[in-house]
């Protein structure tokens, strides 16, 4: 007598995202990737390195910076003053819009960001220094170091 086979399972439903776009992202605790979510999960599992990262709870402003001693990027609770990087333990300065200003460097034409009411940046890819607030024909000096 014939054995009764069991049908085919039914294949999982793709994810598709919510019909109004809703989504939010954070920082994969793992592999520190970029990851996107639709509002109202919980926890996102990462595709590249499978880790589950906690998704904060609703209404958690979140804000992210690059760390300025590896260059990852780094996400962390709006309002907060200093991040330590979680790759290099380096404590970066966490600055709100408000509180930093642009200035192209006078050498290389790179935009800076400094801390506002600064007198003068760095540039840190050529070194030169630019005063902020005066000419750039008698701002800019090159740093000796």
């Amino acid at each position: 007598m014939p054995v009764p086979l069991a049908p085919y399972p039914t294949p999982p439903t793709p994810f598709t995202p919510p019909a109004n776009g809703t989504q939010s992202q954070l920082v994969c605790s793992g592999c520190r990737n970029l990851l996107l979510y639709p509002v109202g999960a919980t926890s996102v599992c990462c595709a590249v390195c499978n880790a589950v990262t906690a998704v904060p709870p609703p209404g958690t402003e979140l804000a992210q910076l690059v760390c300025g001693g590896c260059h990852t990027l780094l996400m962390y609770i709006r309002g907060a003053t200093s991040v330590q990087c979680s790759c290099c333990h380096t404590v970066n300065l966490a600055m709100e819009a408000n509180q930093v200003a642009h200035v192209n460097c006078g050498n290389c034409r790179m935009l800076l960001m400094y801390q506002y009411g600064a007198r003068s940046v760095k540039c840190a890819v050529c070194n030169f220094v630019t005063s902020v607030g005066v000419s750039t024909s008698t701002a800019e000096q090159k740093f000796n170091s």
